[in-house]
């Protein structure tokens, strides 16, 4: 690929990596009883959440993680998830300061990621994609480390479906002639809002609807049921 035409400033990727840190630091740190982590397991998670959208965006876009390119991520997703866990006891007892880091941590990496994707002549649909790769990426890898079902993939709060929402913004408004970076600030927002609206509200998808195969299989005919005899 050649030389983008825009480049993420490094303070907003360490922004965005502190965030990170932080809010996935004190995300393990609330944990008690069998799940219960030492500060060595906090810092990881916490690492990971801060890193690891960084590490899914360039992957994807065929790139050197930028993440393992300069000795300031690293430092910093560790710093953060030192103070991550300092505030822990803090504000795991106010459940709102979680949840709007988790919105804003969300919006930044899909924001980031999309208008890297697009500098790079990804199109579109892809951008979207890569996007949404890297805003949720960061809390699959820590939920597959402690062991939890990943949040994603079960009924919860427009986790995704936010990401999505943010970068598709972005990737329609850079269409329509607005400029990337002013695109990927008010794409932020946008996940923001909707993640956190999402939450306070309790919103989500519809469930799937529970189908018995041999019950769809005899009223279709599609599929031969064998009686036993």
């Amino acid at each position: 690929m050649t030389e983008p035409l825009f480049t993420i400033p490094l303070w907003a990727d360490l922004l965005g990596v502190g965030l990170g840190g932080v809010q996935g630091a004190m995300f393990a740190s609330g944990f008690q009883g069998q799940r219960r982590l030492d500060w060595l397991g906090v810092a990881i998670i916490g690492i990971m959440i801060g890193m690891g959208g960084g590490l899914i965006r360039d992957i994807l876009l065929g790139q050197p993680p930028a993440t393992l390119h300069s000795n300031w991520y690293l430092l910093t997703a560790t710093g953060a998830s030192l103070l991550g866990m300092l505030l822990a006891g803090v504000f795991n007892r106010v459940n709102t300061v979680i949840v709007v880091l988790d919105a804003v941590v969300i919006g930044m990496f899909g924001a980031f990621s999309t208008s890297k994707a697009i500098a790079f002549g990804i199109p579109p649909v892809p951008a979207v994609f890569i996007g949404v790769c890297a805003a949720v990426g960061g809390g699959v890898l820590r939920d597959m480390l402690m062991g939890l079902p990943t949040a994603i993939m079960h009924v919860g709060s427009l986790y995704a479906v936010a990401a999505g929402a943010g970068c598709a913004f972005i990737v329609i408004a850079n269409m329509l002639g607005m400029q990337i970076t002013v695109a990927a600030v008010i794409g932020i927002v946008v996940t923001a809002i909707i993640r956190i609206l999402a939450v306070s509200f309790d919103v989500s998808l519809p469930e799937q609807r529970r189908l018995y195969r041999r019950k769809v299989a005899a009223e279709t005919g599609l599929i031969p049921v064998i009686n036993p005899e």
